[in-house]
């Protein structure tokens, strides 16, 4: 789960790290109200689940009230990688004297946070890999230990020369690992993070993703979930209880359990084919939720040919052909559906797709073989 700057700023706040203030509206004529308590010039930006923000013409300076509004009513409605701009953050510009980057994320094959720092703040983190990969500055935490005082104070050294940033800097590295092992994060960054030339260092922006399955644990950021501003699909497939990743291909995909839902996508791939989701239905024999993950594949225009991937234990087969059923007298579904059911019964399964003009396969190479050679690839 993506939360908005203004929300990832409430938590470094909560956390003692410095922030400048700042209010969201969605009305220009409140943005200007707003920024009248925020001296001479202010920062409008929108507040959307995206990056490159700035580069789409969602952050802009404003120093009077009639550049505020505008700057507001430009922005809002604006669509910024597909998310229209809602809400706007109204605060204070600052004076910058240099920019820099701190971000904590999960390394996956230590299992463990790591803390990156780079003294090249500001711009695309993603693109100073690319270019200068040695000015980013990596520290793998071991999770059992947390995060030690010379280990902060060694990342902020990358950052600063002077001793009095490094040090205003150690503390504020300290605070966003506490923020984020304290909140369920999977990623939370500060880019920018400055230093002023009355030599303060300061966040004046936040980003911050949640792990879904981490959320049952703290409600509070639970709350902070704006679903309006979530794909459609993932909003109904959480609500369904399915799981549910969007990807790129055009092989729509439907299995029962995880581990075999990730070995189908790997066979996809083996075949030639690109799938274009991940979607467990996990162990329930609802006929509904059967119909709702069709639902939720068929809203993608990218796919051309919807595989089934059923191995019946707690799943029962017919109630899966049930619901493929029941799907098709409700929806539109135009792509060819290639089904493989085999398990709790089975028997029953295949003689209500029958009844139906429908057969199934019982070997899962031949289930995917045939489903990607259906697709235009």
């Amino acid at each position: 789960m993506d939360i908005h700057e203004y929300q990832a700023k409430e938590i470094l706040r909560d956390n003692g790290i410095p922030v400048p203030p700042g209010r969201v509206t969605k009305d220009p004529n409140d943005a200007v109200n707003i920024a009248k308590d925020y001296g001479d010039t202010v920062v409008v930006k929108a507040q959307v689940h995206s990056g490159g923000r700035g580069k789409a013409g969602g952050v802009k300076l404003a120093g009077t009230s009639d550049e505020v509004f505008a700057a507001a009513d430009q922005i809002l409605g604006l669509t910024i990688s597909g998310h229209t701009v809602k809400e706007v953050l109204i605060t204070p510009a600052e004076d910058i004297d240099s920019e820099a980057y701190l971000g904590i994320l999960i390394d996956r094959e230590s299992q463990s946070p790591v803390v990156m720092v780079c003294s090249e703040g500001g711009v695309d983190i993603e693109e100073v890999a690319e270019k200068s990969p040695e000015s980013i500055k990596k520290l793998i935490v071991d999770p059992r230990q947390g995060l030690l005082h010379h280990q902060a104070y060694g990342l902020a050294g990358a950052l600063y020369n002077d001793p009095s940033l490094v040090k205003q800097a150690t503390v504020i590295i300290k605070q966003l690992y506490q923020a984020f092992v304290t909140s369920g994060a999977s990623m939370i960054e500060i880019n920018p993070l400055i230093s002023t030339p009355t030599g303060e260092v300061k966040a004046i922006d936040a980003k911050m993703s949640v792990d879904n399955s981490e959320l049952f644990k703290y409600p509070s950021i639970e709350a902070y979930r704006d679903v309006a501003s979530e794909p459609w699909a993932e909003t109904m497939a959480r609500e369904a209880g399915l799981s549910y990743v969007k990807l790129d291909g055009n092989v729509g995909c439907c299995v029962n359990g995880a581990g075999l839902a990730m070995a189908t996508m790997d066979l996809v791939k083996y075949y030639g084919g690109e799938p274009a989701n991940f979607l467990d239905i996990g162990g329930s024999s609802n006929p509904q939720k059967v119909v709702t993950a069709l639902q939720i594949i068929t809203s993608d225009p990218n796919v051309e040919v919807i595989l089934f991937n059923i191995f019946g234990g707690i799943t029962r087969c017919d109630d899966v052909a049930k619901g493929i059923i029941e799907a098709l007298g409700q929806l539109e579904i135009e792509a060819p559906i290639i089904i493989r059911l085999t398990g709790t019964n089975e028997e029953e399964g295949l003689k209500i797709l029958s009844a139906e003009g429908m057969s199934a396969f019982t070997s899962m190479d031949e289930v995917v073989e045939k489903a990607v050679s259906e697709t235009s690839n």
